[in-house]
């Protein structure tokens, strides 16, 4: 059976006719006056879209199977600004799960994940002078266990960066951020805060599943992605006879404070100038890609993204100051995805061979 899909999420109008394959990532029951309807999110590779199963047709499934490709028929309108399905029939697709074309379904990042770790273990090795910090990165990059998580991970959720390799793009940008303030304020310590910035969202990798559902694991709900993070390292840092308590302790406290304020969940508010520089880089990057892909999935006709609670505002899509240049854009767009890779590959990916470079 061969899996094909003839529209994506973003392409879909109010008022469409639907009957088209998604996968189904949330089902919830509730209770309306009409009797019991299910709530269900569906997804492909380039967005979510909300539904409803209405009474008496919601009686027809007493459970519905989340992780499953399925196919859906129905009509979509607008409900307080966003597109919704109204569902009049879902069915599960039987098909073996290793024959699914998984790029149809699941997000990932425009780049491969193989070359932005590569990047990374690339810029630490550029960007850090001083040995035992450069030391200390290639050992915890290069465990085996550690890079088959990042290669997989996604930067969250569903707030930003929720897609496979959005961890490693996250940590890239907000490194890339932390280098350029640090070219304005020199007075800074820039080695202690690139550090922090290539390892301050590395428990999220524990925190949250990497597979076709995405969602918080039970260490990832019980402690959270910093407390994991800190575990994580913990080792590691215990084995670096080279770096001081004190380099150590401060590295620590921009892992537990880069969130900013207790009630974002940091343990600790940012208590040094270099805390404060990742808290707002990681704040930056995370808010610019979020509001990014919100603009990118608007319908040409419009100018208006739904209302986001996270942020309690509407974003707008300006016009566009016209390029003189003709050349093309260095990076890839949202709109570019999927790529044609096979994501069953990437549940056991090759071995990413780690920079050959000798930094000592």
């Amino acid at each position: 059976m061969v899996v094909q899909k003839k529209i994506f999420i973003p392409d879909i109008q109010p008022g469409t006719r639907i009957n088209e394959l998604f996968l189904l990532v949330e089902g919830r029951q509730g209770q309306a006056r009409n009797g019991p309807y299910w709530q269900v999110r569906l997804q492909d590779a380039r967005g979510t879209l909300e539904g409803k199963i209405w009474s008496p047709i919601s009686q027809a499934y007493p459970e519905l199977p989340v992780g499953e490709v399925v196919r859906v028929q129905g009509n979509t309108d607008l409900f307080r600004d966003q597109l919704q399905l109204r569902i009049e029939q879902l069915e599960i697709l039987q098909i073996a799960k290793d024959e699914v074309d998984w790029e149809l379904f699941l997000p990932r990042s425009a780049r491969k994940p193989e070359d932005m770790l590569l990047e990374l273990e690339e810029l630490c090795a550029r960007e850090l002078q001083h040995a035992p910090w450069r030391k200390f990165c290639r050992k915890v990059l290069r465990d085996p266990d550690i890079r088959t998580r990042l290669l997989l991970a996604p930067g969250a959720k569903s707030m930003h960066h929720a897609y496979i390799g959005g961890l490693l793009e996250h940590t890239l940008a907000v490194c890339r951020l932390t280098l350029a303030i640090s070219a304005q304020y020199p007075e800074i310590d820039r080695e202690v805060l690139l550090v922090g910035a290539v390892f301050h969202d590395l428990g999220k990798a524990w925190e949250l599943s990497a597979g076709v559902q995405r969602d918080y694991t039970d260490p990832g709900r019980l402690l959270g992605h910093i407390l994991q993070g800190v575990a994580v390292l913990e080792p590691f840092l215990a084995k670096s006879n080279e770096l001081t308590p004190g380099l150590q302790l401060h590295f620590k406290h921009l892992l537990v404070s880069h969130h900013g304020e207790y009630e974002y969940g940091s343990p600790r508010r940012p208590k040094t100038t270099e805390a404060l520089i990742l808290h707002y880089a990681d704040n930056l990057d995370a808010k610019v890609n979020m509001t990014s892909q919100l603009v990118e999935a608007l319908p040409e006709e419009t100018s208006w993204t739904p209302y986001q609670r996270s942020m309690e505002r509407q974003f707008f899509r300006p016009e566009r100051t016209p390029k003189t240049d003709s050349r093309r854009p260095a990076t890839t767009t949202r709109a570019e995805r999927p790529a044609m890779r096979n994501f069953l590959d990437d549940l056991h990916p090759p071995e990413v061979q780690p920079s050959t470079k000798n930094n000592e």
